[in-house]
């Protein structure tokens, strides 16, 4: 992979971290109701959940590219829609329900594995890997490495950002519970996914 390709799939991999789904607002509701510090052990969970399914679909994706070429460009393509469909899924999503501290206090080890869960359990994560990761594919060079850096920037990418939301969410709460804040950031978020597949469906890595 080339450090070009790997620069566009860095920048692809923050917009999906960035975007708010099931792992922000996991990570938002702990930000706001243990604090940065104690919402570790939620986020590392996430990790744990993203990279099963990465290795899923890196596994999977590399079986289809190895079978066929056309059904790789096929998957390729229909994840460049699936690209738009959520962008336009995005801008009209509403606010999201953020719980603040009026639960009771769970265990680390409990936080942990729900996190993990909600992304080893999220079918939208798997489409969007299966739309994600053909845009970035060299198809005639090996394919594990390619599919290691990958999954290791999107597990990097997506802690330090969950972190992020953490911090935001221990010390904004108010503009993280805010629905108008919510609204503008899904239409801002929907117009980027929409802009990104179109530059990928003009992207020619190989």
């Amino acid at each position: 992979m080339s450090f070009e390709i790997w620069i566009t799939f860095f920048i692809a991999s923050m917009l999906i971290s960035i975007s708010p789904g099931a792992g922000a607002v996991n990570t938002m509701s702990n930000g706001l109701r243990y604090g940065v510090r104690d919402s570790l052990p939620a986020i590392f969970g996430l990790q744990l959940g993203y990279g099963a399914q990465i290795v899923l679909v890196g596994v999977g994706l590399g079986a289809l590219l190895a079978s066929s070429n056309l059904a790789f460009n096929i998957v390729k393509w229909l994840g460049i829609a699936y690209l738009v469909w959520l962008g336009y899924q995005k801008w009209n999503q509403p606010a999201l329900r953020i719980g603040g501290g009026e639960l009771p206090r769970e265990s680390s080890q409990r936080r942990f594995w729900q996190a993990a869960f909600v992304n080893l359990t999220n079918p939208k994560a798997t489409v969007f890997l299966i739309a994600l990761f053909p845009q970035f594919i060299d198809t005639q060079a090996p394919q594990s490495a390619q599919f290691t850096i990958m999954g290791c920037t999107l597990i990097v990418v997506d802690i330090g950002v969950m972190i992020g939301y953490a911090t935001l969410a221990a010390t904004m709460s108010r503009w993280m519970k805010s629905e108008r804040h919510q609204v503008l950031q899904n239409r801002v978020f929907g117009s980027l996914f929409i802009g990104a597949a179109a530059m990928l469906a003009s992207f020619r890595n190989h």
